[in-house]
């Protein structure tokens, strides 16, 4: 057993699902932030417990082969970023591993069975600035200069950068737009403690396709008559020479809370939405080349849309060669959101039908089906859980309770149980789940299938380059 303080020298040689370095020493584990897969390091023990340790990297004795320099300075304090020092054909190892370790752990089922239907990760041509949107905390540095950046890992401190390796190029230049505007101004950044301050963050959306940048402050005051931010024409007028500008609003939230959005937004300049477009790719071929059809969808400050949009063609472009479409079949998509799956299903389906919780998302979706033309989409405000039962319940001969295909793209918490009893009622000839945590995926499955589903495909895509977190794609077949 390790003792607190105590100085080892280990050998990493495995990686934990968060993404720290674990090495063994007298049959005890060592869990070490930073440390890479084949690394020789000397740790000092933080917390030990009876079988295992956690321990803080002191010194890299003799570096891993898969070790590389990372692009970003900050890597190793910001908690956005926690496997950059490994190499990227490492990572995806790391992450298809991922998958296949929670498929058997969790969902009970065999080494060669998963391996049999695992088919190679999705990985990124260029896994830097791929990120679409961006929401920076703005703080006080102790010097009471205004600072954006991110916070700390597990902490509510703030890293001053300006310039994330893996948010647009752009965003560095708006961000020093607004803080030199804050400090010539007097504009003070928010205080969590006290409670006080005006600019709490800074969201910043890019549309990829078109280059459109939307710039949303998220602001401490509930007054919003008059000038809203001081000399704010003279900001606006900084931001709008930033090529792509489309859209400058403020979000009002006056909460105590660690929600980042508040539910009112008020345009200062240009549109309120901007536009970004999503291509179907051909995941049969090499290289997936585009197929001609594309969509596109309006953004707002409050839209859910994936933060990866190159990745995000590959992750849904996979979900429909999945759900097998010819023309006929009527889909569910359930946490559908803004429609974006929906959409790309109905290109191909008789008729789809999706669910959502976020009323403002629907009404996003309803638009989204109204700007690219189609009329065969349908989309409900609700639980998945809750709409789902009130419908089998009431038009159980109906035939979109029977549908041919159900999507899922749940949040990280996975499916209600109550979701997946319904699912399983309605017997589908086809499941396909999106999931964004493999672990909730494995314990859903494991239901499905002991409920008569078969699982035939798995696939795993990888939206989120040097973290931990990794997309699946997955089709269940009624046996």
């Amino acid at each position: 057993m390790f003792e607190k303080n105590e100085i080892v020298e280990v050998t990493i040689t495995d990686c934990s699902t968060e993404g720290e370095g674990i090495g063994k020493k007298d049959g005890f584990a060592l869990f070490v932030k930073d440390a890479v897969i084949g690394d020789r390091v000397k740790v000092k023990v933080l917390k030990a417990k009876k079988t295992y340790a956690y321990a803080r990297l002191e010194e890299i004795i003799e570096p891993s082969p898969y070790r590389v320099e990372p692009k970003c300075p900050y890597h190793r304090q910001c908690g956005g970023c926690q496997i950059q020092a490994l190499s990227y054909e490492k990572q995806l190892e790391f992450k298809q591993q991922k998958i296949t370790n929670n498929l058997i752990r969790i969902g009970g089922f065999s080494q060669e069975f998963v391996d049999s239907i695992t088919e190679p990760i999705v990985g990124m041509e260029e896994p830097y600035h791929y990120r679409n949107k961006a929401q920076y905390p703005i703080g006080t540095d102790k010097n009471g200069k205004p600072i954006a950046g991110f916070y700390a890992g597990r902490t509510h401190s703030i890293i001053a950068n300006t310039d994330c390796a893996l948010g647009a190029r752009e965003n560095k230049i708006i961000l020093e737009t607004i803080l030199n505007h804050m400090e010539k101004n007097g504009i003070p950044a928010y205080d969590e403690e006290a409670g006080t301050g005006l600019i709490r963050h800074v969201l910043i959306r890019t549309a990829f396709t078109g280059g459109q940048i939307m710039v949303c402050l998220v602001i401490n005051k509930k007054n919003t008559k008059g000038e809203i931010i001081k000399n704010q024409n003279a900001l606006i007028e900084s931001l709008i020479k930033i090529q792509g500008m489309h859209s400058i609003s403020v979000s009002i939230n006056t909460e105590k809370t660690n929600v980042i959005m508040g539910k009112q937004i008020i345009n200062l300049w240009g549109e309120e939405r901007i536009e970004d477009t999503i291509h179907v790719r051909d995941m049969k071929k090499e290289g997936y080349p585009f197929t001609g059809e594309e969509l596109t969808f309006s953004i707002s400050p409050l839209s859910f849309y994936q933060v990866n949009p190159k990745q995000t063609e590959k992750l849904y472009s996979l979900a429909l060669e999945y759900a097998g479409l010819t023309g006929k079949e009527s889909v569910w998509d359930l946490y559908c959101g803004i429609g974006t799956i929906s959409l790309f299903m109905a290109g191909k389906a008789g008729k789809v039908y999706g669910v959502e919780i976020v009323p403002q998302a629907i009404e996003d979706a309803r638009k989204n089906a109204e700007r690219n033309s189609i009329k065969n989409a349908e989309f409900f405000v609700g639980k998945a859980e809750e709409v789902l039962p009130g419908f089998y319940e009431k038009n159980s001969g109906d035939e979109m309770l029977h549908p041919d295909v159900i999507v899922v793209d749940p949040p990280r918490k996975g499916c209600d149980e109550a979701c997946l009893t319904t699912m399983l009622k309605m017997e589908p000839k086809r499941i396909v789940y999106v999931s964004c945590d493999s672990a909730t995926l494995a314990r859903d499955l494991k239901i499905l299938c002991e409920g008569g589903y078969e699982l035939k495909r798995v696939r795993g895509v990888d939206q989120f380059g040097h973290s931990v977190h990794v997309e699946t794609v997955v089709l269940l077949s009624h046996e």
